[in-house]
């Protein structure tokens, strides 16, 4: 047993090995929420660009919440299964709920932002949709995180 291995003495020693242990668990958060949102941010503005070249080439903002909401599905699976799986402690209809209504905000914040840019500073090229667009969902993933800790997996990691 090397002195790595032997438990924390004395309350500074106990405190120390709590917030390295938090600090653990954020940081594995921290990246699996990455991922999960990497996958969905492909997902939103890959669905986006086909909307915006096809059927919705005219309506660009209703094509990105059709966008956000198909994204926001993938990420429901990731987060709940993978990311956050050790906070559940809600029944899943709460879960869902709370979910939803946080990503609800975040598409929000997101389609605020595209329909700023798009309507109101006449930037309405595609480059500038897809820059608005990723511009949008980095504010709104920084909510997102936030609020899944604090709202929806609020429950202690086990």
């Amino acid at each position: 047993m090397t002195a790595q291995d032997a438990p924390p003495r004395g309350p500074l020693g106990r405190a120390v090995a709590a917030l390295r242990e938090a600090l653990d668990v954020l940081y594995r958060e921290v990246i699996k929420f990455g991922v999960v949102g990497a996958v969905a941010f492909v997902v939103d503005l890959g669905l986006a660009n086909l909307l915006w070249h096809t059927v919705l080439a005219d309506r660009v903002t209703t094509a990105k919440i059709v966008s956000g909401a198909v994204a926001t599905l993938v990420a429901w699976v990731g987060n709940r299964q993978w990311t956050f799986r050790h906070r559940r402690s809600r029944r899943m209809h709460h879960e869902v709920g709370l979910f939803f209504g946080v990503n609800l905000v975040a598409l929000g914040i997101s389609a605020l932002v595209l329909a700023l840019s798009h309507y109101t500073l006449g930037l309405d090229s595609t480059l500038a949709d897809n820059v608005a667009t990723v511009l949008g969902i980095g504010l709104g993933t920084l909510f997102r995180f936030w609020a899944y800790r604090r709202l929806v997996f609020a429950h202690e990691p086990l």
